[in-house]
């Protein structure tokens, strides 16, 4: 029997009746919800989404964390990442969707989102529950995106860039309490580890080699990755590596020794003892369990 294919989502193709719809589209979640009945979840995007609950019930994760959905929650995710959701009542807020090339229009620095934790790609920093007393902020900010987005007024485009900024600057500084703060040299080199674990983490695999393109030491790559983020060096790596096996175990049109070989494992059976050590079944257990729920949904 075929696997299924991850659906990879561009904003083109989900709605290609707004202005600019390759690159920018905003709407009220529930109008969203009720436009595109068709999404088939798990699944990804090519783009970067932001939703904003303001009422609602039920769950969502971003590669494969769960979060409960609750009013005043907003959450951010990066191209290429796997989500899903499931409401238990009709939930509402707003949903906006950009690519890193519209927000270049405006802004010259092409690391611009770096500085925001929030677009780091890690579940665990994407949803922020904004405080009562600020929503109203947030959502004034998320209704002028919207008005905006669908209008054809001049210059719309960079009325919705700035308001888009001024969202990210609002809630970085909401979620700077709640973060430890650490030395901005460490994070900064946290951050370019974690880039440089995005881009080779198929053939690059243990801790000296990342330390070298870093020009640090191994030992000292280690701590900084265990004081920010309680995790070591080879961990992060090794947890990139398990995200993108179980993002293709899910849905991905590939055999056990295919996705091995994908990953750059030397053989199958290396590949099913790594990820049976660390998630605890095998790859073929996993994959079953999801396509499962997935049809039970």
């Amino acid at each position: 029997m075929a696997k299924p294919i991850l659906p990879v989502y561009s904003i083109d193709n989900l709605n290609d009746s707004r202005p600019s719809p390759k690159d920018f589209m905003a709407d009220r979640f529930a109008h969203y919800l009720d436009e595109h009945r068709n999404l088939h979840f798990p699944h990804k995007h090519s783009f970067h989404h932001l939703v904003y609950f303001s009422k609602g019930t039920g769950s969502h994760s971003i590669d494969f964390v769960h979060f409960p959905v609750e009013a005043g929650q907003l959450y951010f995710m990066a191209p290429g990442q796997v989500h899903s959701w499931d409401f238990d009542e009709q939930p509402d807020g707003y949903i906006v969707n950009f690519s890193e090339q519209y927000l270049n229009g405006l802004i010259a620095n092409p690391r611009y989102l770096d500085q925001f934790a929030f677009f780091s790609g890690n579940a665990q920093e994407q949803v922020i529950t904004i405080p009562s007393p600020e929503r109203k902020q947030i959502e004034d900010l998320l209704e002028t995106i919207v008005r905006e987005g669908r209008s054809h007024d001049e210059l719309k485009d960079d009325y919705v860039r700035a308001a888009l900024v001024q969202l990210f600057i609002l809630v970085s500084r909401y979620n700077a309490a709640e973060r430890r703060e650490v030395n901005n040299y460490n994070t900064v080199l946290l951050r370019n580890f974690q880039k440089l674990i995005e881009l080779h983490y198929k053939e690059k695999k243990l801790t000296k080699d990342y330390a070298a393109m870093l020009y640090v030491t191994p030992n000292h790559l280690n701590a900084l990755c265990k004081d920010i983020t309680g995790r070591s060096a080879g961990e992060l790596i090794r947890d990139r590596i398990l995200l993108e096996a179980k993002r293709l175990l899910v849905n991905a049109r590939l055999t056990i020794s295919q996705l091995a070989a994908e990953l750059q494992f030397a053989d199958n059976s290396y590949f099913s003892k790594f990820f049976k050590k660390y998630e605890g079944v095998t790859p073929e257990v996993f994959r079953n369990k999801h396509i499962k729920n997935k049809q039970h949904d």
